[in-house]
């Protein structure tokens, strides 16, 4: 069910005075800090000067001088330490990923803005426990970019330092430059890719938040249909999100299967050729385009995950209200209250005491039709959420494909058959 923007139903599940203007300054300092970021690689694309550099800079750093310095470093007689066709593949294959990324992540963005493209809304954006978890979210996406990027740019400077060395040069200053240039292109470009993957992760994780709230919001006496709607908004966002993201994860998945393919082509028929010196930058190349769809997979079979583990949360709740609020027939029940479940508490049944019964028997009263026709529809309305829920597991799809271990697990297996495929038509085996 989808709810338009502007009529979104306010649920009264949070406290408005849990405002605090430091706590939205600190948000709104690390919003902003993360937007220079994205600004600083070009996908914030709001105007047309905008987009006309992030684009001309892309193409000038990521795409023309790479081949620039293939041209200008090649040699003769250099197979040992540099093949110019393994160069060109390579620089292809990493400028198609973050092309894509950057294609998509800033349409996203010149689209809703990063606040609306990130979920902050005010909606879920004013309460002290959101504010510092956000904050904490977005940290992470920094956190995240540099554990996988620094160890992938240690490997390809070493590679690059170790190619320099090994093919002879008129000067060292003009090998340095080379190196430098190398290095600045590939991490321009794989910053740009892996950015896209961390920000399809940070978008997810800020929604986990929410659905890992849900249950402490099960614990609020409310009415049942404030819970409908509020499972109504969250899944409305993930129907968003995957939306929003849906191009940029086949994309990426599709580009990546190739350049995987590609590489184990390339090393399957030149065994003799390939050494670590002239082949090394497919295996940076691929750990990094690798890292970056396992990133994209993990966030989305997790919020997968956590949509629908809450059918069992709410099951689980049903079933604790249901037995702790007794039987109905043995049990006085409040008219002037709708939470009948808590109006006695276990082990505090009201007895009345005849006294002109001889011999004392204790006396319960029966409630009224009126009653047990309440707490009866109290509990089916708590059967029918549960049966809402159960229906409605929500995560993250792609063209109606829901991401989670299932899917995950068959594109491994298909990956597997392909890779074997290969295999099978690349190496033979000889017997005399």
């Amino acid at each position: 069910m989808a709810i338009p923007e502007s009529q979104e139903t306010i649920i009264p599940l949070i406290d408005s005075s849990e405002t605090q203007p430091d706590d939205d300054t600190h948000l709104h300092h690390s919003l902003y800090r993360f937007e220079n970021f994205l600004r600083l690689f070009g996908f914030c694309q709001y105007s047309f000067w905008s987009f006309s550099l992030s684009w001309l800079a892309f193409l000038l750093v990521g795409v023309a001088l790479p081949m620039i310095l293939i041209e200008i470093f090649q040699c003769a007689n250099c197979d040992k330490y540099q093949i110019k066709s393994f160069e060109l593949e390579i620089l292809v294959c990493e400028s198609l990923v973050a092309a894509v990324s950057l294609l998509c992540i800033s349409h996203n963005l010149r689209k809703y803005g990063v606040r609306k493209f990130l979920f902050v809304d005010r909606y879920h954006g004013h309460m002290t426990q959101f504010h510092d978890e956000y904050m904490r979210k977005i940290n992470g996406f920094f956190r995240l970019l540099l554990v996988w990027l620094l160890p992938c740019f240690l490997l390809k400077t070493a590679r690059e330092i170790t190619r320099v060395a090994s093919v002879p040069q008129d000067s060292r200053w003009k090998s340095v430059a080379v190196v430098l240039a190398f290095l600045v292109s590939w991490m321009y470009s794989n910053v740009i890719f892996l950015s896209g993957s961390c920000l399809f992760n940070l978008v997810c994780n800020l929604q986990v938040i929410h659905l890992d709230n849900y249950g402490k919001l099960l614990e609020m006496d409310i009415d049942v249909s404030a819970y409908i709607e509020e499972h109504i908004r969250l899944t409305h966002y993930l129907s968003k999100i995957s939306h929003r993201f849906r191009i940029y994860l086949l994309l990426q998945l599709l580009l990546v299967t190739a350049s995987q393919f590609v590489v184990l082509l390339e090393t399957t028929e030149n065994s003799k050729l390939i050494n670590l010196t002239n082949g090394g930058d497919f295996v940076v190349s691929s750990i990094v385009e690798l890292v970056g769809i396992i990133i994209c997979l993990q966030a989305a079979a997790k919020i997968s995950r956590r949509a629908q583990g809450l059918a069992s949360v709410t099951s689980r709740w049903h079933a604790m209200v249901t037995c702790s609020s007794g039987d109905p027939s043995q049990m006085g029940v409040d008219n002037d209250t709708e939470n009948l479940e808590t109006a006695y508490p276990a082990g505090s049944l009201p007895i009345n005491y005849s006294e002109t019964d001889l011999e004392s028997i204790d006396y319960v009263p029966v409630p009224t039709n009126t009653q047990l026709a309440s707490y009866m529809s109290l509990y089916h309305k708590r059967e029918a959420f549960v049966t809402y829920m159960q229906s409605n597991p929500g995560g993250i799809t792609i063209y109606g494909w829901r991401i989670d271990r299932a899917l995950i697990n068959t594109i491994f297996f298909v990956e597997l058959s392909l890779v074997l495929f290969v295999l099978g038509k690349t190496i033979t085996f000889t017997t005399k």
